[in-house]
């Protein structure tokens, strides 16, 4: 990345770190995906356990990976062979994790998670179980406001999704949302998290990349 625009960004993400403490949740940066792992290392416990839900970023950034290494104990969903009464008892399961790890499709620069899904367990554990929700988000999530996080999910996060799910919605097809009424459609539940009560609940590391959907 351009240093100059890798700067730029870099302010982004302060500003936007900033709010998000004054809305009662933690933000960090981290410049590497080294450094990604040793936040997360003083943020989670050995032995401690943890969950996910569905998310490129853990992929990408390595995430996946740290949580199979044995250190934790992985309510794993995306394991090999898994079947679907399986994953809906890890869903289920993973509202007592110690820690869970997500993204969100969009968080604006006044410190707000915007999520949407098409069961609902990524955004519940979000909401309420989990004692620490930790997020892990590229640059490239954040945006100005809530009306362009909304625009972010219907023109990028929605339409790729469902492409990389191989689901037949229309957005698959034609690359942008068309408020479809489709069997297959992953846009059923919309949140917005705003603040915290506990200020040690929601913590979102972002890294000067751009990762994710």
């Amino acid at each position: 990345m351009d240093k100059n625009i890798k700067w730029v960004n870099e302010q982004k993400i302060n500003r936007t770190i900033e709010a998000i403490n004054a809305n009662n949740m933690n933000g960090y940066l981290v410049n590497s995906k080294e450094e990604l792992i040793n936040k997360i290392e003083e943020l989670v416990k050995e032995g401690d356990l943890v969950a996910c839900g569905g998310s490129m970023s853990l992929f990408e950034t390595g995430i996946m990976d740290h949580l199979r290494c044995g250190r934790y104990k992985f309510l794993d969903r995306y394991k090999e062979g898994i079947t679907p009464e399986e994953a809906t008892k890890i869903y289920k399961e993973s509202f007592f994790a110690d820690a869970y790890f997500s993204s969100s499709n969009a968080i604006t620069e006044n410190g707000e998670l915007y999520n949407v899904d098409g069961n609902g367990n990524r955004v519940a554990a979000m909401l309420y179980g989990p004692e620490k929700v930790i997020i892990i988000a590229g640059v490239n999530k954040i945006v100005k406001d809530v009306e362009a996080a909304i625009n972010r999910n219907r023109e990028i996060s929605a339409p790729a999704n469902a492409q990389r799910l191989n689901k037949k919605t229309p957005c698959a097809k034609v690359g942008y949302c068309m408020d479809c009424n489709s069997k297959e459609k992953i846009c059923r539940e919309f949140t917005l998290i705003k603040s915290q009560s506990r200020k040690d609940r929601i913590h979102v590391i972002f890294i000067n990349e751009e990762i994710g959907y």
